[in-house]
C-alpha cells in the first residue's frame, strides 16, 4: 500500500436496516458499525451510507436511527444518504419520501457534493417501487451533466479529447452511489440471483460509458465482501462497480443469509483510489476484498 497520505479519505456502508426495536440485531450491527468509524475513521470527509436506512421506512425507525447516531455523532464524520427501496417502497410515495428527507436531512431522491475537490453524487428513485428504482430522465440528463463538470461547476474538458484514454494527470475520479446495482455487474446482481434493479439499466450505462472515471457504489444484494465479484471493473470502458455488502447482515454465493457487518473504507489518491473491505463485526480487514483503481496506462 501507498504509504503517502492519501487526499481524501471517506467510507461506505449500506443497508442498516433499523428497526423500531432497540435491541434487534440490525440495530446493534449500526452501532457497532459506527463505533469502528469513531475509531479508525479519523480525518475522513464523510460517510457515505447507500439506502435502506429503515427496514420499512416507518417513523420509529427514523427516531431509531437518529438515537444511535445521536450516540455517536460526536466523532462522526458527516453523513450523506441513499435512498433504498425499503426506505420508500411500501405505502404513500410522497410521505414516505417526506420522511427520508425531513429525518435525514437530505434535498430530494438525487442530491450533489463538491467534498475535498471531488465529485460526489447520489442517485435515487423518483417513484414507489417494492424493488427496482426509477431513475427520471431528468434525472439521468442531470447526472450526464454532473459527471462532466469541474469544482467550479463548469465543463471539465481538461484538454481531453472524447474517446482518450485518462492519464494520472487528467485522470480525477467521481463517487457516484446508487442503492440497486445494474444487472449482471457486481455480486448479486446476475440476473439469476434476481437482485439486480434499475429499471433504465441500459440508460444508466450508456451514461457510465462516457464518464469512464466514475466510481459506482451499490447496495441492495447485501452479498459478502469476500465473493470474487465485489467489484466489477471498468476496464476505461465503463465505471468501476462496488457491491458495498451490508451492515445489517449479509448474503452468500450459496444464496444463504450469513451474521455479519461489512463495508468499506476509501482512501483516495492523486493517481489512484482504494478500496478496502471492513468486517465490522471483528473490526478486522477483509484481506480478499482490497481493490485499487487507477488509469488504465497508455498502450502503442
Amino acid at each position: 500500500m501507498n504509504r503517502l497520505e492519501p487526499l481524501l479519505t471517506f467510507q461506505v456502508i449500506t443497508d442498516t436496516h433499523v428497526t423500531a426495536d432497540p435491541e434487534h440485531e440490525y440495530n446493534q450491527n449500526f452501532g457497532r458499525a459506527l463505533q469502528d468509524l469513531v475509531l479508525h475513521a479519523q480525518g475522513s470527509s464523510g460517510i457515505m451510507h447507500v439506502g435502506d436506512i429503515t427496514d420499512h421506512g416507518f417513523p420509529g425507525e427514523y427516531e431509531e436511527v437518529r438515537r444511535i447516531l445521536e450516540q455517536h455523532q460526536a466523532a462522526l464524520p458527516q453523513l450523506w444518504y441513499t435512498l433504498g427501496n425499503h426506505d420508500v417502497g411500501l405505502g404513500h410515495w410522497e410521505s414516505r419520501l417526506a420522511m427520508y428527507t425531513s429525518s435525514m436531512g437530505m434535498p430530494g431522491p438525487y442530491h450533489d457534493h463538491w467534498i475535498g475537490g471531488y465529485h460526489f453524487i447520489f442517485l435515487g428513485t423518483e417513484e414507489g417501487l417494492p424493488t427496482f428504482c426509477n431513475l427520471s430522465e431528468t434525472q439521468l440528463q442531470w447526472l450526464d451533466r454532473k459527471l462532466g463538470e469541474n469544482a467550479s461547476g463548469s465543463s471539465e474538458a481538461d484538454g481531453q479529447l472524447e474517446g482518450e484514454p485518462f492519464t494520472a494527470e487528467s485522470w480525477k475520479p467521481a463517487f457516484v452511489f446508487l442503492h440497486q446495482p445494474l444487472k449482471n455487474t457486481v455480486a448479486g446482481s446476475l440476473e439469476s440471483q434476481e437482485w439486480y434493479g434499475v429499471t433504465q439499466d441500459q440508460e444508466l450505462r450508456a451514461i457510465l460509458s462516457r464518464h469512464p472515471q466514475t466510481l459506482l457504489f451499490t447496495g441492495h444484494t447485501h452479498w459478502e465482501l469476500e465473493v470474487g465479484n465485489t467489484m466489477f471493473p471498468g476496464n476505461g470502458q465503463t465505471a468501476t462497480m462496488f457491491n458495498a455488502a451490508s451492515v445489517a447482515y449479509l448474503w452468500t454465493d450459496a444464496d444463504e443469509r450469513k451474521t455479519g457487518s461489512q463495508g468499506y473504507y476509501v482512501e483516495v489518491y492523486a493517481d489512484k483510489v482504494l478500496v478496502r473491505g471492513r468486517d465490522f463485526t471483528t473490526g478486522t480487514w477483509i484481506e480478499a476484498a482490497q481493490y485499487e483503481v487507477a488509469p488504465l496506462p497508455l498502450t502503442e
